[in-house]
């Protein structure tokens, strides 16, 4: 029996994911520091194929762009945009640590630094807690400096540092949260050479008109597949007469 129908079917079906991928990453366009995920296709031989051109497609997720987005300079004090390489260590909903480029920070009603999702920004030995003051400065390094409560303008007082590390990006694996996380379940160690830029933040390295024009391409890849769905039917049909008439 031809393997037509199969291998147009699962064309198609591996098609979709990449379709859904694609989506996923337009959908992120506008998210801070956001980084596109790439997949690609690989062919498998079919067992037991009368010929070696009938091959199934299965999409394989080769992994992530990391190349850095656009700095928009926003001027809010609690806004940091890693420069060039690195990662901020939060902790994630379940506890583990994780790694993110979203640096659009915020302090809870207990003064601890969180990203705008709520997760909990890690510092050298920890959650980073900061406590009541004023003028709130980020230094490159991560540290955070303010001036407390009844203090003078000029008394400013170190309330931590953020734990920015910079682990090789092979290492490193998406999560179903959109964090980063080490493949083999280590903590990455904090990276004093990772800066950051205060007052701004990074924009999704997604090209909007390169995702457009994808989806396009797959569009046209899925409408290939149904027609050959559609030849290997007419081609069992005429099959089916040319057998009813023997």
């Amino acid at each position: 029996m031809d393997r037509l129908i199969y291998t147009a079917m699962s064309g198609a079906k591996h098609i979709l994911e990449q379709q859904a991928t694609a989506s996923h990453n337009l959908a992120n366009a506008t998210t801070t520091g956001f980084r596109a995920q790439i997949d690609q296709f690989r062919a498998v031989p079919v067992q037991g194929a009368i010929v070696d051109t009938r091959a199934f497609v299965v999409d394989s997720t080769t992994g992530s762009d990391f190349r850095g987005g656009a700095i928009q300079h926003t001027g809010r004090e609690l806004d940091v945009a890693v420069q060039g390489d690195g990662w901020i260590a939060v902790q994630a909903a379940d506890g583990s640590e994780a790694y993110t480029r979203n640096g659009s920070l915020k302090l809870d009603e207990n003064g601890v630094l969180q990203t705008g999702r709520g997760l909990t920004v890690m510092g050298d030995g920890g959650p980073l807690s900061i406590p009541p003051g004023r003028n709130i400065a980020v230094a490159k390094d991560g540290t955070i400096s303010l001036v407390p409560d009844g203090s003078d303008a000029t008394g400013l007082t170190t309330a931590g540092r953020m734990k920015l590390v910079n682990p090789p990006e092979a290492d490193l694996r998406r999560g179903d949260d959109g964090l980063f996380r080490l493949q083999d379940g280590s903590l990455a160690a904090a990276d004093p050479d990772v800066t950051v830029i205060s007052g701004a933040l990074e924009s999704s390295n997604v090209n909007v008109v390169d995702g457009m024009v994808n989806m396009i391409s797959l569009a046209r890849q899925f409408d290939m597949q149904m027609k050959l769905l559609q030849h290997a039917e007419n081609n069992d049909s005429k099959a089916a007469q040319l057998l009813s008439m023997s």
